[in-house]
């Protein structure tokens, strides 16, 4: 299995309510899937989505 991956920085002024909204609305609408969130200690969220790579195979 393949899959594409999505790192994101996310300052630490954003919400919890706002972050969660906005992964969920990546993985409802986009197909990614949460891998990692890690939060350090400035507060700075890291998070790592992912998502399949479908490949068509030809019929040919």
């Amino acid at each position: 299995m393949e899959y594409e991956f999505w790192n994101l920085t996310i300052d630490r002024s954003k919400s919890r309510n706002a972050v969660c909204h906005m992964l969920t609305q990546a993985a409802e609408y986009q197909g990614w899937e949460l891998e990692r969130l890690r939060r350090d200690v400035t507060g700075k969220r890291t998070v790592r989505l992912r998502r399949k790579i479908i490949r068509l195979r030809s019929t040919l």
